[in-house]
C-alpha cells in the first residue's frame, strides 16, 4: 500500500486570493471506497461536547469547505466546519489544558461497514486546528441515543490512535481493523476545528433485513453493492450511480469526458452477494445534452465467470428513467453497464433477490465481522 503522507504544523495565515492555493493534500489509496459517512446514506453527527464557534453537522457536508475572510458573527469568526472553544486549565497556576483534555463528536455512519481509511480535513483551520486527533469505532445495532453510546457498557475500538495533524490539510489515515462499525467517536486534542470528515470503507448489510425485503436493489451501495472499476472518472465517481434516491443535479451521477475514438465507456460492479436479477433501471436524470446514447447491461457469476448480457444495446433518452424486465432471471455476483459511445448515467438499479448460496455467504461474513 502507498505510504500515507503526514501533515503537521500550522499553515500560513490567509494572504488573499484562492484559499485552497496552499492547501496540503494527497491521493490516498483508500478513497476508491465509498464514504460511509455520506449524508445521502443517512449518516449524521448526533452529538458533540462543544460546538461554540461552528456546528458539528458541518463535518459531513459533501462539498469542500468554503472560506469567507469577512464572515464574522457575535461569537467570532464563522468557519465552515466543527470548531470548539479554547480549553483552559484549572487555575492561574496551571492555565493550560491537561494531556487528557479533548473534545469529541459522535458520528452515526450512513451504513454499517468495514472502514479502510479516514480523512480528517482541516481546510481553512490554519492556526486553530487540533494539535492531534484520534478516532474510535463501535458496533451497536438499532438506533442508539448519544447517552447509550457513551455508556460504560459500549466497547470502543481504536481506529486512529492519537496522532499529530496539520492545519489547512487533508490528514489521511489507513485503517486495518477487519470489523463492522456503526458509529465513530472523533476526538480532537485538546480543542480546535475540523472542516470535514470522510470515512471510506465497504458496506456490510444486515442479512436478516435483506431476507425480510425479499426483492431489493442488489447493486445499491446501501445494500452492499460496490462500483469496483470504471473506464473513465473525469467528471464524477462511478459510485454515484448506486447512491440512494434519484440524482438531484448533473454532477450527482456519472459522466465521462468526450471520446474522440471508436471506443466506449463502462462501469463494473460487485453485487451485495450472489443474486438473481429480474429487472433493472437506467436513469439519466439531469443529463440532458450529455447522457449516454445507448447502454447495455451484463452480469457474471464469480470472478472467472462469463459475462451474460441481460439488456442488449438499447437507446437511452436524456433526463429519463428507463425500466426493463429481464426476459429470464440471471444469476450473478458482478454486473457491468456499458455506455455508447460516452456521456453518462445518473443511476443503475438491479432488482432481484439473493440466491441461497449468496444469502449463506453474506450471513457468514456478517457474523465474522461482528455485525
Amino acid at each position: 500500500m502507498t505510504a500515507i503522507p503526514s501533515f503537521t504544523g500550522d499553515a500560513n495565515p490567509y494572504g488573499g486570493g484562492d484559499p485552497y492555493a496552499d492547501y496540503r493534500t494527497a491521493d490516498f489509496p483508500f478513497t476508491s471506497y465509498a464514504d460511509l459517512a455520506d449524508r445521502r446514506l443517512g449518516a449524521g453527527v448526533i452529538a458533540a461536547n462543544d460546538e461554540f464557534f461552528a456546528q458539528r453537522e458541518n463535518l459531513l457536508v459533501p462539498e469542500p469547505a468554503e472560506f469567507d475572510p469577512e464572515h464574522f458573527g457575535h461569537r467570532g469568526k464563522i468557519m465552515d466546519g466543527w470548531e470548539t472553544r479554547r480549553r483552559r486549565g484549572a487555575s492561574a497556576d496551571h492555565p493550560w489544558p491537561t494531556d487528557e483534555d479533548h473534545d469529541w463528536a459522535l458520528v452515526r455512519l450512513g451504513a454499517p461497514g468495514v472502514i479502510r481509511g479516514i480523512v480528517v480535513d482541516t481546510a481553512h483551520f490554519r492556526g486553530n486546528y487540533p494539535q492531534a486527533v484520534s478516532v474510535e469505532g463501535t458496533c451497536v445495532p438499532g438506533s442508539p441515543s448519544p447517552g447509550e453510546l457513551l455508556g460504560d457498557d459500549v466497547k470502543w475500538t481504536t481506529l486512529v490512535p492519537r496522532t499529530a495533524v496539520g492545519g489547512h490539510a487533508a490528514n489521511g489515515f489507513a485503517v486495518d481493523v477487519e470489523q463492522c462499525f456503526t458509529h465513530l467517536r472523533v476526538n480532537q486534542h485538546p480543542d480546535g476545528g475540523i472542516a470535514r470528515l470522510r470515512v471510506h470503507g465497504e458496506v456490510v448489510p444486515d442479512p436478516a433485513w435483506l431476507e425480510a425485503l425479499g426483492t431489493f436493489d442488489v447493486v445499491a451501495l446501501e445494500n452492499g453493492g460496490r462500483a469496483e472499476d470504471a473506464s473513465n472518472l473525469f467528471y464524477s465517481p462511478a459510485s454515484n450511480t448506486i447512491q440512494p434516491g434519484r440524482s438531484r443535479k448533473m454532477d450527482d451521477g456519472w459522466e465521462t469526458r468526450r471520446r474522440r475514438d471508436r471506443g466506449h465507456d463502462w462501469i463494473r460492479y460487485r453485487l451485495a452477494a450472489q443474486a438473481q436479477v429480474r429487472a433493472l433501471e437506467i436513469d439519466t436524470a439531469y443529463l440532458k445534452g450529455n447522457s449516454a446514447g445507448w447502454a447495455s447491461v451484463s452480469v457474471k457469476d464469480g470472478e472467472d465467470g462469463d459475462w451474460q448480457e441481460i439488456l442488449p444495446r438499447t437507446r437511452l433518452q436524456p433526463d429519463t428513467n428507463h425500466r426493463f424486465v429481464v426476459p429470464s432471471p440471471a444469476v450473478g455476483t458482478h454486473a457491468r453497464v456499458d455506455i455508447f459511445p460516452d456521456g453518462g448515467i445518473s443511476r443503475l438499479r438491479l432488482f432481484g433477490s439473493l440466491t441461497q448460496e449468496g444469502a449463506s455467504r453474506l450471513a457468514a461474513r456478517h457474523q465474522e465481522l461482528g455485525g
